[in-house]
């Protein structure tokens, strides 16, 4: 049932929805990060700031939420379940998808809270709550919201997470799946102990000097053979629109193996229209929303359009296909492009990804189980919980896991997708304040 909903109802309906949804939102706000790129970079460092938590740290916060295995595992999976072609779809799926992310953030700044002592909330369950102006269907379908987000956050942002590093850890050091899966426990307990603070100086540090790095190994791979590099991104574009499965026309672009899986991947990716990073952005002491909606596209720009296409080529180019051992698929891509020492790196990178993504789930869930019980010591229940699912995420079968996964942020992103479009005049009204306000 499952595997039904995935490839037949979310594989198929949530592909379709994201790109409609995109283009709509492209349409309504002009396309104006399109038509106005360097305006559009510029707001990335301008407006007034509050002694809080910066929009370069919430974006810290955010990333750490899609790195790691989405460019690494979710690209090796991508090509190996939907061909080559996927990539190209994943490309697509992020540059409609950048738009949705702004709007969901800009949605999240607008509706968040305040507690006691100051710290603000601004997950997709309040927007969800105030579309409905408190009634029942939006209490009910907030907390449906909430749930799925627990569920991906254990599975998804936990378990799969410390799979793709047990498994890393083990294939090149050879150490216990089981010691990684209790190490990455023990971080995730400390750090989420302490809320958004604890979680957020571990994926300050970590992440900006991880991605530069995994961009500088990257590039060098790629260097090594630019013929084939240049091949790999030509094969890429040849296959985009060659369906595995079903006949030619709009039926056959439907079931296009790489439609379905590269839009996916790329939603696991950079998670956007599924309404999990406005928890992350909405720490920012960022004034605007449209401001902190536009570290949004920054972010998506970053996780999918540079990092997972750097990873896809490397893969490509070296013809590295390690059956359904997506993990030991990128890192054999490197060590034949550098050397063992490269693919040592990408293990390590992977552990460190990894454990900022945990950390970054674990603060998505702690949010949703807050929203759903109103008190800390019932989160503190749930990171208990939370860190005993990374153990034994490490020495599971990771396919049920994927599946799991892939439901709950089918569920997540059918119910923020009509949310955010129904609200779509709020986010037109604050990106028009935004450029009509900084016109010079």
């Amino acid at each position: 049932m499952v595997t039904f909903i995935n490839g037949y109802i979310f594989g198929i309906g949530i592909p379709v929805l994201l790109l409609l949804s995109g283009i709509f939102y492209c349409i309504r706000l002009r396309g104006f990060y399109f038509v106005h790129p360097l305006n559009t970079v510029k707001y990335l460092f301008s407006g007034k700031r509050r002694s809080g938590v910066s929009p370069a740290k919430a974006l810290c916060l955010a990333l750490a939420g899609t790195l790691g295995v989405g460019n690494m595992v979710g690209v090796a999976s991508a090509i190996a379940l939907g061909g080559v072609g996927a990539i190209f779809w994943m490309w697509v799926s992020a540059l409609v998808a950048m738009v949705l992310k702004y709007a969901e953030i800009v949605l999240a700044m607008r509706h968040r809270r305040f507690d006691r002592e100051g710290r603000s909330h601004g997950a997709a369950m309040y927007y969800i709550k105030d579309l409905f102006c408190g009634k029942k269907t939006g209490t009910a379908l907030a907390a449906v919201f909430a749930v799925l987000c627990i569920v991906n956050s254990i599975s998804m942002g936990g378990m799969i997470q410390v799979k793709a590093a047990a498994d890393a850890m083990h294939g090149v050091f050879g150490i216990p799946p089981a010691l990684v899966g209790i190490a990455f426990a023990a971080v995730a307990a400390y750090a989420m102990w302490r809320g958004a603070a604890g979680v957020l100086r571990f994926t300050e540090k970590l992440v900006p000097f991880m991605t530069l790095g995994f961009v500088v190994l990257s590039v060098a791979a790629i260097a090594s053979d630019l013929e084939g590099a240049a091949n790999a991104v030509s094969s890429i574009l040849t296959n985009a629109f060659t369906p595995q499965s079903g006949i030619g026309g709009v039926g056959g672009f439907l079931m296009s193996g790489a439609l379905r899986y590269g839009t996916m991947r790329g939603i696991l990716s950079n998670e956007a229209g599924c309404g999990t990073a406005p928890a992350a952005h909405a720490v920012s002491d960022c004034d605007s929303p449209s401001e902190q909606g536009i570290w949004g596209i920054f972010e998506v720009f970053v996780d999918t359009i540079l990092l997972c296409t750097l990873t896809a080529v490397v893969i490509i180019m070296s013809g590295c296909f390690e059956g359904r051992d997506y993990m030991m698929t990128t890192v054999s891509a490197y060590s034949l492009a550098l050397g063992n020492a490269a693919g040592t790196f990408i293990a390590v990178s992977v552990v460190l990804f990894g454990l900022a993504t945990v950390l970054c789930w674990g603060h998505y869930g702690m949010e949703s189980f807050g929203y759903l019980t109103g008190g800390k010591s019932a989160v503190r229940v749930f990171v208990l919980a939370y860190s005993a699912s990374v153990v034994i995420g490490s020495v599971i079968s990771g396919d049920i896991v994927w599946e799991i996964a892939d439901m709950a942020i089918g569920g997540m992103t059918f119910i923020n997708l009509c949310v955010i479009l129904a609200m779509n005049r709020e986010v037109l009204q604050e990106t028009e304040t935004l450029f009509k306000g900084n016109r010079r």
